[in-house]
């Protein structure tokens, strides 16, 4: 049967590219790409079995996670990463009009964030207008001199619009990494393994103590991030990312995960998982 893999749409988005490499690399044949409105319509897809995969971004290098897609794998338990890329962002400025007579400028909040200096200094009056995705934005702004959006060069032959600038990202080696999502763990070689908790203690020294069960254990942290849990002032959620260099690390994962529990109000496990470097052409 052929996997459906919801994406953030419309066609057009570093989401759509990063869709359809992951389904490559995680051997699906001949996929149906569902692009949706929204990350949260994306993550819906999966978690209510509409489709059977999702492609999310979960962090960027510039504006580090991606809330929604962070808040979502706590909402949804049985939602696993099975797979990740990092994809290298390079924005353009695209529109009908003159970069001189730009007055607004759309795109998706993440994008919007990772241009706001080249914004500041290029076109300091112009009012930024967040959308759903910058594929939207990029239709948005056809037939307007004065609009203008941020979004992949690639958009710009598909909505028949120009190029005012490019790249405007505020840094170079902007990226952004993409999670492939599932309702099966992943059994497969990994690098990575992911997982958040929310400790049962609001004490000196607690979040330590399960920091150094992870030291104990011999794992680097490629990531840790805290979150509100949405249910009380002061209560948050920890996201951790951890290293995977041999077999032998990934035997002891659940021995670690063990001690850490009893730690924890809750403890979620967002899987093990191999992440990779790719270069767009």
């Amino acid at each position: 049967m052929r996997k459906q893999v919801a994406y953030l749409g419309p066609k057009g988005t570093y989401a759509e590219k990063a869709a359809h490499i992951l389904s490559k690399l995680a051997n699906f044949q001949t996929p149906i790409f569902v692009p949706c409105n929204g990350l949260h319509a994306v993550i819906k897809s999966i978690a209510y079995n509409n489709c059977d995969a999702a492609v999310v971004p979960i962090e960027n290098s510039v504006e580090g996670g991606v809330t929604a897609t962070l808040d979502a794998l706590w909402k949804f338990p049985d939602i696993y990463i099975n797979k990740a890329i990092v994809l290298p962002i390079k924005h353009a400025l695209i529109s009908d009009g003159e970069l001189s007579i730009i007055s607004e400028v759309l795109s998706h909040p993440q994008a919007l964030a990772q241009c706001s200096e080249w914004l500041s200094e290029n076109l300091p009056n112009a009012i930024p207008l967040p959308t759903n995705s910058t594929s939207e934005a990029v239709n948005m702004v056809k037939g307007s001199k004065f609009r203008a959006a941020i979004g992949s060069k690639s958009l710009i032959q598909i909505e028949g619009l120009k190029e005012l600038a490019f790249p405007i990202n505020d840094v170079p080696g902007n990226c952004t990494r993409f999670v492939l999502l599932s309702k099966e763990l992943n059994s497969k070689s990994a690098n990575l393994a992911s997982f958040a908790f929310s400790l049962i203690s609001n004490k000196p020294g607690a979040l330590l103590k399960a920091i150094n069960y992870i030291a104990e254990f011999g794992y680097n942290m490629s990531k840790i991030e805290s979150r509100p849990s949405k249910r009380e002032l002061g209560e948050y959620i920890i996201y951790i990312d951890l290293e995977i260099n041999n077999q032998g690390n990934i035997g002891n994962l659940l021995e670690l995960k063990n001690n850490l529990k009893p730690l924890c109000k809750t403890f979620v496990d967002f899987g093990n998982y191999f992440s990779e470097n790719i270069e767009l052409d």
